[in-house]
């Protein structure tokens, strides 16, 4: 029984969600995906998956055995990679990253990665909600705040500042603010994925803030603020074109709170390929030369 094949059909399907994508990436089928799974799962004397005509889902056991399998096949390519010469990098990348963060420094620049790596293929998931890397089979995630998961490593990319903003429109109704706390007698607009909820951070306080639109869309944010539906806490070069237009302006100027990171992260006990790596790499680059974060990280 060939050990690395039977790995490498678990840890694609995982990967693709499907035994018929993992036979059609690895050239095998779908009918001998899912017989070399079965294989592996009596060989271990273990479920690895629960099957159902609509997906496949990792049982506890097989999250364990996925993240193994993935470091072991990762460090197979790398060493006969390293004695055949071929250091290119290669295979199919996974990188789930945050919607407004995505559009606006990692989409524009996909071309010129894919242009560079010809021989790597990128799966790019974007959404706000949190991506579990060994359940969603993704090797990246791109975060913003502190890294609190031990089981993860993180690579810095930049830092920036949480602001409050506002439209004119808004501030010549209600006034503008001259305090955080003076924000509990205002319209707020939250972001439900918040990781402080409703609270909102400033420098040595956090207010608890309130309003009547809620949305789980940063960019759905930015539009209600210049829409001048309330006011929106959130990092500033996601507001740049309205405060350079002068139809948004700062507030709360003074009681900025700490800066927060924007990361790269993995699991700490794969090897990562070298894909992820010169992807990394590339990002990395890509936050250094763009000027919504030069100041921020002079700073930080």
């Amino acid at each position: 029984m060939d050990r690395l094949l039977l790995m490498s059909c678990f840890v694609r399907a995982v990967e693709t969600g499907s035994f018929s994508a993992a036979g059609r990436d690895l050239g095998l089928g779908q009918p001998n995906v899912s017989r070399y799974v079965a294989a592996l799962e009596d060989h271990l004397q273990t479920r690895l998956l629960h099957r159902s005509t609509r997906k496949l889902t990792l049982t506890p056991e097989g999250e364990r055995y996925y993240a193994d399998a993935r470091r072991i096949l990762d460090s197979v390519e790398q060493s006969e990679s390293s004695l055949k010469g071929n250091v290119a990098a290669s295979g199919l990348l996974r990188v789930a990253c945050p919607t407004a963060l995505a559009h606006t420094f990692i989409v524009p620049h996909v071309a010129r990665f894919l242009e560079l790596y010809p021989e790597v293929s990128l799966d790019l998931q974007i959404n706000d909600r949190y991506v579990n890397l060994v359940d969603e089979g993704a090797e990246l995630a791109i975060r913003i705040g502190h890294l609190e998961d031990s089981a993860m490593h993180a690579r810095p990319l930049a830092w920036f500042e949480r602001v409050c903003v506002a439209s004119r429109e808004y501030l010549a109704k209600r006034g503008a603010p001259s305090s955080p706390d003076d924000l509990k007698e205002h319209d707020c607009l939250i972001y439900t994925l918040l990781s402080t909820g409703t609270n909102w951070r400033f420098k040595d306080i956090d207010v608890p803030v309130s309003g009547r639109l809620r949305v789980n869309s940063p960019d759905a944010i930015r539009e209600y603020v210049n829409a001048g539906l309330g006011i929106a806490q959130g990092p500033q070069w996601l507001y740049e074109e309205g405060l350079r237009t002068g139809n948004l302006e700062l507030l709360l100027k003074d009681y900025v709170a700490p800066q927060v990171p924007i990361q790269v992260v993995y699991l700490a006990n794969r090897l990562l390929p070298k894909r992820a790596i010169v992807f990394m790499d590339f990002m990395a680059d890509v936050f250094a030369k763009s000027s919504a974060f030069r100041e921020q990280r002079a700073n930080g």
